[in-house]
């Protein structure tokens, strides 16, 4: 049986094609979903909650093996500086657990998205499904008109994942 809430019934609501698909319910990263799912991290795009001041939070949607740099993002928005929330104050400005932050789950809750634009090299990326176990393999234009993704160079490479 296949989990519904209210992002796959927008999904379906807007004949979008998309996969579901089932995980431990617990907070994972998007390299250990990717690990579990026998896919490559650089396709599973992570939702990172960024603050700035006295203005409705960002979503930036980067590849699992990146983070958010914040420079760039900054740039982007015209701001001086943005921060990284903690996971309980993401968790408070969105209203959902972090490992299930997603941006179809907050459409029309005032959210700019961007989508880092490595997403443009792929047809397909997986993103949670707006709440913990449940990933989404949906088109990126899909995602990009859903939710008006402005796209942008925002990630750099990790520092956990260099060597």
């Amino acid at each position: 049986m296949a989990i519904t809430n209210n992002v796959t019934r927008l999904l379906d609501s807007k004949k979008i094609k998309y996969e579901t698909f089932e995980l431990p319910p617990e907070k994972l990263g998007a390299l250990e979903t990717a690990r579990l799912l026998g896919i490559s991290g650089s396709i599973v795009f992570k939702t990172i909650v960024v603050t700035r001041e006295k203005k409705k939070p960002l979503l930036c949607v980067i590849p699992g093996p990146t983070e958010v740099d914040l420079k760039a993002v900054a740039a982007v928005v015209a701001e001086k500086k943005v921060h990284l929330p903690s996971q309980k104050e993401a968790e408070t400005l969105t209203g959902l657990l972090a490992g299930g932050i997603s941006p179809l789950a907050l459409i029309n809750k005032g959210f700019m998205v961007f989508l880092d634009e490595s997403a443009n090299q792929f047809e397909a990326i997986h993103i949670s499904g707006g709440q913990r176990g449940l990933n989404i393999k949906l088109p990126v234009s899909a995602l990009v008109s859903l939710t008006n993704a402005r796209i942008a160079k925002i990630s750099a490479p990790s520092a956990e994942s260099a060597d």
